[in-house]
């Protein structure tokens, strides 16, 4: 596998049909029939999540705000009968209370997943029987645990870019020195690999004896690349879009990266306060969900920087003059930053994760502004072969009916990311297809609302190891070491993919490959085609955003003729394998083409709109006007409130501050360049940080 991570779930799913507590005897016979999952080994010992019906909410609703959300019982009469049995010593809500999105939560019924923690003695299988008998709930399931499996190659060693070639700030738009290493963003029809001793060629690298030299090029074709150079001409990213990335921590103070991170400006650090009201203390460049606290931890010697080397090729920062780029990572000598990165750590060190950790990180990342979710890691492939791994699930109703947490935490992110008033209304999911040679991606990236990607080398080939086949939508460089590499040799990196890392706890720059990192290039076309849309004030759906992301994207199916020949790890043998390109026809998507999607944007979406506001009596909303109009930081603006009794609203320069008097409905009318916008304030007792209605 190459540099990816890899969970094996199994989840229990059963659907009880009755509510009343007088019915749970004939319920419990109806369940008889009904077959119970066995808990494999890898479950969370004396753990069951459990969803309850919705005519329970009010029972719930008084452990999830007047004790914190943490109780050793339900309140509920026969679900406590079962606790008692079971020795239960917790009762928790999944997601914590955040009062400014509890309404939606509530929407969603992800209010009513419960976390059940009871004595480890007791059997899982009687457990899950006990509780998928009571009439109030309708899902219960294992806590499976989520491993991060360790790569079967070695990650190529940590190396400090430090000069480039004089010709690179001719022929390149950044001065960053890394960029000429960057193949997969712009594709000379040159690759750079890292050598023992000989004379510097192309790159310095410091404190080492290797360079970086040209390759042979006969395994390169120039424009095999996701289309920077010419989209950078048009944007290089936007501070207002925020990309969350799911992996192992990200360094946020990384020397290329933290000019580029999402701040939670409300939070100190690792605090012991939830300043924001969100449910996290100290979050402010993101959470670790392994270890539920605010520390991001990157230096765990059973760590390997994954997390740190997405976000890199997402956004590290552009022309910094140090390290590499990043897809959307703005343009430091023109002091236009590029999109925020926000940290959900799933893996940390040697702590294993959970299905609880995975979807509690799905949440906050829509409910703290996250548009673009980045996930370089899944099940298994279907179509792996068994000698090697088990199989995943093999369509998305299997997965679905065994991961149901999972699914609707990403059905929450979909729907809630963004904003109908903003440049997208919901979240894009992206996933890694996988590294099997199978002929399926894995899921969860398979689902039918996610983008699977496929890796392609630096010919357009598939890459040796990349899934393909049904579930996959999009394709984008990911390296191939085994296609370029030299068979026995563990150092050489020619052809895979340069970013940032964190070694023995600094900063630094690696080569990676897999659909691990063709998976951020996708994020960051994203991420990229976002910013471009705020610049020009257009708004899309998700599904639309999506449709025009695949639609101009590059057809890459002539590329595959005859066959290709790789070392099948080659850095331990000399197996030559040689593969027939043609069944890969029609089974890997497009190619990611970021210039042709910001072409695609700029005559596509809708005006953006002044939203309607909803606030409570005496608190205030502000508003940049500035991000509804083109040029909108340099126009003047005045307002007008049809009813003062009930709001008033003032302007000063972009700044629109919107003030609750009292409760009830009026209109505004902001006039700019002499044309009037009209929204209405509703003004109620239960809005925003005040509660939930």
């Amino acid at each position: 596998m190459k540099n990816r991570f890899l969970y094996i779930l199994l989840l229990a799913v059963l659907f009880a049909t009755s509510c009343s507590d007088n019915d749970i005897a004939d319920n419990a016979a109806s369940l008889d029939n009904k077959a119970i999952i066995d808990a494999y080994d890898d479950y969370v010992e004396g753990e069951l999540l459990v969803k309850f019906r919705p005519e329970m909410s009010e029972c719930l609703d008084e452990i999830a705000v007047t004790r914190a959300g943490v109780a050793t019982r339900s309140g509920i009469p026969s679900t406590d009968e079962v606790l008692d049995i079971l020795k239960a010593y917790k009762f928790e809500r999944i997601f914590p209370v955040d009062k400014r999105n509890e309404e939606r939560t509530r929407k969603a019924g992800m209010h009513l997943w419960y976390r059940v923690s009871f004595d480890k003695n007791v059997d899982m299988k009687e457990a899950l029987e006990r509780i998928s008998k009571l009439g109030e709930v309708s899902k219960v399931q294992c806590n499976r645990k989520i491993y991060r499996i360790d790569n079967r190659r070695t990650a190529a060693a940590a190396i400090n870019v430090v000069n480039a070639v004089t010709r690179s700030a001719n022929e390149f738009k950044f001065n960053d020195p890394g960029l000429p290493l960057q193949w997969s963003y712009i594709n000379r029809g040159l690759l750079y690999d890292y050598k023992d001793g000989g004379e510097m060629s192309g790159i310095e690298i410091e404190n080492s004896d290797r360079t970086l030299g040209i390759m042979d090029t006969e395994k390169v074709v120039a424009g095999c690349d996701v289309g920077c150079e010419n989209a950078w001409e048009k944007c290089t990213g936007d501070p207002s879009i925020i990309v969350a990335v799911l992996d192992e921590g990200v360094m946020w103070n990384h020397e290329d990266l933290r000019d580029n991170m999402w701040v939670n400006e409300s939070e100190v650090y690792c605090s012991d306060e939830d300043a924001d009201g969100n449910g996290y203390n100290g979050d402010r460049y993101g959470y670790n969900f392994a270890t539920n606290r605010p520390y991001i931890s990157v230096t765990g010697s059973y760590g390997t920087g994954h997390g740190t080397h997405v976000a890199g090729t997402i956004a590290a920062v552009n022309n910094n003059g140090i390290g590499g780029c990043g897809i959307a990572g703005g343009d430091a000598a023109a002091g236009q930053p590029g999109v925020r990165i926000m940290s959900c750590q799933l893996f940390d060190d040697q702590y294993q994760s959970s299905l609880v950790n995975e979807a509690k990180a799905m949440k906050y990342a829509a409910d703290n502004g996250a548009v673009v979710m980045q996930c370089s890691w899944g099940y298994l492939s279907s179509e792996v072969n068994p000698i090697d791994y088990p199989p995943g699930p093999a369509t998305e109703e299997e997965w679905a009916a065994m991961y149901p947490l999972e699914k609707e935490a990403i059905d929450y992110f979909i729907a809630n990311a963004g904003s109908p008033n903003g440049v997208i209304d919901g979240g894009v999911v992206v996933y890694a297809s996988g590294n099997e040679y199978a002929a399926a991606a894995s899921f969860p990236g398979a689902y039918s609302k996610c983008i699977a990607v496929t890796s392609v080398a630096a010919d357009y080939t598939p890459a040796s190891y990349t899934n393909y086949g049904p579930g996959n939508d999009i394709a984008a460089p990911g390296g191939d070491g085994d296609y370029y590499g030299t068979p026995g040799s563990a150092v050489d990196n020619g052809g895979m993919i340069f970013s940032t890392l964190v070694f023995e706890g600094k900063d630094t720059y690696a080569f990676y490959e897999g659909t691990s990192m063709a998976c951020p290039h996708v994020s960051g076309v994203v991420a990229l085609g976002l910013s471009y849309a705020a610049q020009l004030r257009r708004h899309f759906t998700q599904a639309e955003f999506v449709s025009l992301l695949k639609e101009n994207s590059d057809d890459i199916d002539s590329y595959f003729v005859g066959s290709k020949r790789y070392f099948r790890n080659h850095t331990v043998t000399s197996n030559l394998v040689s593969v027939n390109l043609d069944k890969y026809k029609g089974k890997m998507g497009k190619l990611v083409n970021a210039a042709a999607l910001l072409n695609a944007i700029e005559g596509a979406g809708h005006d953006m709109k002044l939203p309607d506001l909803y606030l409570a009596p005496e608190k205030k909303q502000i508003i940049d006007l500035a991000r509804y109009f083109i040029d909108g930081e340099n126009k003047a603006y005045t307002c007008a409130v049809a009813d003062e009794a009930v709001a008033t609203a003032t302007v000063s320069g972009t700044k629109l501050t919107v003030t609750g008097v009292a409760t009830g409905i009026t209109t505004m009318t902001v006039t700019v360049d002499g044309v009037e916008h009209v929204v209405t304030i509703t003004v109620r007792n239960s809005a925003n940080n005040n509660g939930w209605m």
